[in-house]
């Protein structure tokens, strides 16, 4: 099984509003970053999709890595807050709905395909890889003309 390191961050520009997601991939000598965004979102939403983004762009199983600045993507999974919502039918211990549902199943799923560890770095910190998805996702929420975040928006979530 590969090796894969997989940074992620998130930011929404409001919180709602527009927001991005930033993802770096390492591999052996191999790099790739993947970004984009929503016109409406939350910074939540855009810190799990930016796992999603890195998980789903994996093309074998492999053995990720994922480093997060998002105490809320970092507890959610390595807790088994996440596990215990979709086991409740995304109802939380204090029985209000689990917030980004839709999200949390898929990254579920891809965790299911692969072998993965979440570590918690401290943001704006200096780390280089961090401090690049940092600016990937700052990036992304600021295109011109950025699609719906149509779960968010229709409150599904």
């Amino acid at each position: 099984m590969k090796n894969v390191t997989i940074y992620t961050d998130g930011s929404a520009r409001g919180n709602p509003g527009p927001g991005g997601y930033g993802t770096v991939l390492l591999c052996g000598k191999h790099r790739k970053e993947l970004s984009g965004g929503f016109r409406r979102t939350t910074n939540n939403r855009m810190e799990i999709l930016a796992a999603i983004a890195g998980l789903k762009a994996l093309t074998q199983r492999c053995q990720a890595t994922i480093y997060t600045d998002s105490k809320y993507l970092y507890n959610s999974m390595m807790k088994g807050w996440a596990k215990r919502w979709r086991a409740n039918g995304w109802i939380k211990s204090n029985k209000e709905k689990a917030l980004n549902s839709d999200l949390w199943a898929q990254m579920l799923e891809l965790c299911e395909k692969h072998a993965v560890e979440f570590i918690w770095v401290k943001g704006h910190a200096g780390n280089q890889e961090n401090e690049r998805c940092d600016a990937l996702c700052t990036a992304a929420a600021q295109r011109p003309r950025l699609p719906a975040d149509q779960v968010y928006e229709n409150g599904e979530g």
